[in-house]
């Protein structure tokens, strides 16, 4: 969401913020502004009728104590049409409001000034490389024949009950992958401080509407008959814990961590990473959010968020590389992202296992999200202000195993364990047919 003065302002910064995300996007600034004065101009039709339904209203009185019956007559007459452009001019108002508010929900977010130019992935810049790429001594298996073979992953079955895009994991690989996920938590806890928090699945249209899944990604998502949504990452669920709410200064920032399941329809994915983990539509992440106060304090988190994240690659001893995203490539509501990409050798190329970003203001205004300033010698009342917001996948669970299977794979096709993942492996050090 957008503030309209701001809009009204300066309209060539957000014609040129928006024409970086895509080529003539910024011409929907002119609709913008066509339906801001149409609801302006309603306002102003209702204000006046209104005062001038106030002002005859009391003249009515005294032409009848007077005994005037036909200036009586005239002024109630008046009053009357005053009231009918009232409510002519509120139904006006409402459909402009409606209109203004259905363009500003729709738009994205304005990269910001440092974000490189470009309309897709090709255009994203290479911030860093860490470790080599794994080479193997034998021809890699991608990890779908690997589960496959071990009999610990089971696409068939999955697919009787579901449905494409879906899997069973059984014995050791069901493990590890709990074991990622717990370790996660806890290094992201324990060391980052970031609040472990247990939210709903399930989530309302105005929760979908804060974080920017809604309206303009519906069909990405999976929505129930009553109207619910099955959250497509625990950021919906974190983000709007603090939606209609004031935050003391004091308390900020708020650092929140989630390991949650994640549905998406994927319905613009036709084709694409049909077989394997690597797209399904219901997967395990552990998702980072942190509320912030402003945007200098939200690209200092956003290096710190991106750093959390790459401690677990690190740890798990996994080649990858950071990616600074171009305008073109960016999720809706970002204004700056970072992805980072694992080394799968199968595919003998990086892969999206995280990313990193950050929003501005742009969801807190959706949200009505905001904290107030110390009072100060100067401001002894501050008004509240937006906060601004972050998300982070801190990883995507199911994509970590797929990468620790074919960076960890034995020729003979078993599996061997990460060294910080052991303890939670119960010691196993070798996951086998």
């Amino acid at each position: 969401m957008f503030d309209i003065r701001a809009i009204r302002e300066n309209p060539d910064h957000f014609r040129d913020a928006w024409n970086r995300r895509a080529s003539g996007l910024g011409d929907k600034v002119d609709d913008i502004l066509a339906h801001d004065t149409a609801l302006r101009q309603a306002i102003t039709d209702k204000q006046e009728a209104e005062s001038a339904r106030n002002a005859k209203s009391k003249l009515v009185g005294k032409a009848k104590a007077s005994g005037d019956e036909a200036e009586f007559e005239k002024l109630r007459t008046e009053v009357a049409a005053a009231k009918e452009t009232i409510e002519a001019a509120g139904e006006q108002e409402a459909a402009a409001r409606a209109a203004l508010d259905e363009f500003l929900l729709g738009l994205p977010n304005l990269p910001l000034p440092d974000v490189p130019e470009g309309e897709d992935e090709e255009a994203n810049v290479e911030q860093k490389k860490e470790g080599t790429p794994t080479a193997l001594s034998f021809a890699p298996k991608d990890h779908a024949d690997l589960g496959e073979a071990l009999g610990l992953m089971d696409f068939e079955a999955a697919a009787k009950m579901s449905g494409s895009r879906f899997v069973v994991l059984r014995g050791g690989l069901s493990r590890l992958e709990r074991a990622l996920a717990n370790y996660m938590l806890d290094v992201q806890t324990g060391e980052h401080g970031y609040r472990e928090t247990s939210p709903p699945f399930l989530v309302r249209s105005e929760a979908m509407v804060g974080t920017g899944q809604l309206p303009k990604f519906g069909e990405d998502s999976f929505e129930t008959t009553d109207g619910m949504w099955l959250i497509a990452t625990s950021e919906i669920s974190l983000t709007n814990t603090v939606r209609d709410s004031i935050l003391e200064a004091e308390f900020l920032p708020r650092r929140m961590t989630a390991h949650t399941p994640c549905f998406r329809s994927e319905a613009g994915s036709a084709g694409r990473d049909t077989k394997g983990m690597i797209r399904l539509h219901q997967f395990n992440k552990v998702e980072l959010v942190s509320i912030v106060k402003d945007e200098a304090e939200g690209l200092e988190e956003l290096e710190r968020m991106t750093r959390c994240a790459e401690t677990i690659l690190e740890r798990l001893e996994l080649p990858y590389r950071r990616m600074l995203l171009c305008a073109g490539d960016m999720g809706f509501g970002a204004r700056k992202t970072y992805d980072l990409e694992v080394w799968l050798p199968s595919q003998e190329t990086y892969r999206e296992i995280s990313s990193c970003s950050y929003c501005g203001d742009f969801q807190a205004r959706r949200m009505n999200a905001r904290w107030r300033p110390a009072p100060g010698s100067d401001n002894p009342k501050p008004k509240p202000e937006f906060v601004h917001t972050l998300n982070g996948s801190g990883l995507a669970v199911g994509r970590t195993l797929v990468a620790v299977l074919e960076n960890y794979q034995r020729e003979d096709g078993s599996i061997a364990v990460p060294a910080v993942l052991r303890p939670y492996m119960g010691g196993l050090e070798v996951i086998e047919a």
